[in-house]
């Protein structure tokens, strides 16, 4: 099977290097030490379309990574763009919204279970800070608690002390637990009693790094249970895995509902909005933070969001999800076992992590991954990976082959 090649890719690199911090800001450059090596990997996209990357050297990826999350139907969907350009022709950023704004906000209350009400934005940490200002405000307390390797965006909040540009009065009224960790929050709880104005978590554990967790039996019916007692906001960040579990919202997936509910990446299959949504009592409190940005009205994703919305339910997106990433992931462990390895995954199917166990290092996963991307399947080595309705059957049995050869090139290695 054909290894690919990035001269272009390395070229252009040495030309943004010279001009942009880093070369590629952000958790996506290779300085950043999410490409190891970075010879396996393109640093340039040159078009997508469906389920394929193609960098700027022309080789074609099958792509696992999906954006970070937005690719949820396939690149450039054509209904999609579609119903974007329709708008566009009409407008886009403007003095006043147009009534799609009301359209997408009417479609979320009827779509999520926990939203009465909708408040769209741009990034999934504009949805997570304006819902960490709201529960602050609608309760008159200060102290957050998140939970350890949880993301919920770069703002100050959610780093930690010592991290650059990053003051300690940022972060002091954060507490940071285990998740699955019912006891701990109970504890802390009572140790702060009536100081905790909200209680913010992804709906299962996804951490960058490290294994995925599933919420265990009991965990959000006792989180749900607390919150509601001491009147605390229970705010759920489903900015990753929003619409891929379930298109109620995946607190419902998991049986409870939130109080906030964070929406962003699989909204518009790429076009840039976030949503935050949530219960009739908190609607006041969150129209009275001040929080506003000046592309915030932009019609053009809502088209799309509404679009994406709508097919996503026609298909059963995350049923769909579900059964092609069980396919892929039943694949790529057979594989693994049929070579002397052991592949551990963990989170859902439709966004999984997985890792190679026989190397607790980590080097090895990162040879074997390298090898697939150098052969066109776009998997990356530090994140979950990413499930989208245009992937085929056939890309699948193509993406395990794949996954073979690579396992074969670590098996000569080991000779």
């Amino acid at each position: 099977m054909k290894t690919y090649t990035y001269p272009k890719s390395q070229a252009m690199f040495e030309r943004a290097a010279a001009v942009i911090p880093g070369g590629i800001y952000g958790h996506l450059g290779p300085s950043n030490g999410c490409f190891i090596p970075t010879s396996a990997y393109p640093f340039f996209a040159e078009r997508a379309e469906g389920a394929y990357l193609y960098d700027i050297d022309g080789n074609r990826f099958i792509d696992y990574m999906c954006a970070y999350g937005p690719n949820v139907l396939g690149y450039h969907h054509p209904e999609v763009d579609q119903a974007a350009q329709a708008q566009r022709e009409l407008a886009d950023c403007t003095t006043l919204p147009t009534p799609l704004m009301v359209e997408l906000a009417e479609l979320l209350v009827d779509t999520v279970t926990s939203a009465d009400w909708a408040f769209f934005a741009k990034n999934g940490g504009d949805v997570t800070s304006l819902a960490i200002m709201s529960a602050r405000a609608a309760t008159g307390r200060k102290k957050i608690i998140k939970f350890k390797g949880g993301y919920h965006g770069v703002a100050p909040w959610t780093q930690s002390y010592g991290n650059p540009g990053v003051l300690l009065e940022e972060v002091d009224e954060v507490i940071t637990l285990a998740f699955n960790d019912l006891e701990a929050l109970e504890q802390t709880i009572k140790q702060y009693p009536g100081q905790i104005a909200g209680v913010i978590a992804t709906p299962y554990h996804h951490p960058a790094l490290a294994d995925n967790a599933l919420p265990v039996e009991g965990f959000w019916a006792g989180v749900r249970s607390l919150c509601t007692q001491e009147d605390i906001v229970l705010i759920i960040d489903d900015v990753r895995c929003g619409f891929r579990l379930s298109l109620q919202g995946s607190d419902a997936y998991y049986g409870f509902e939130a109080d906030l509910i964070c929406f962003c990446k699989a909204l518009a299959n790429g076009y840039n909005i976030s949503a935050l949504c949530g219960k009739q009592h908190l609607k006041g409190a969150v129209s009275s933070v001040f929080y506003t940005g000046s592309y915030w009205l932009s019609a053009v994703p809502m088209a799309a969001a509404i679009k994406t919305i709508e097919i996503l339910k026609k298909i059963d997106g995350p049923k769909l999800m579900r059964e092609r990433g069980l396919q892929l992931i039943d694949g790529l462990q057979q594989a693994a076992e049929a070579a002397g390895f052991h592949l551990h995954v963990t989170g859902e199917p439709a966004m999984w992590n997985m890792r190679l166990s026989d190397d607790e290092s980590g080097i090895l996963h990162q040879k074997w991954v390298a090898e697939c991307v150098r052969r066109g399947v776009f998997f990356t080595n530090h994140h979950n990976l990413f499930i989208n309705t245009a992937i085929t059957p056939e890309d699948v049995d193509h993406t395990i082959e794949v996954a073979r050869e690579a396992f074969a090139v670590l098996q000569a290695e080991r000779r």
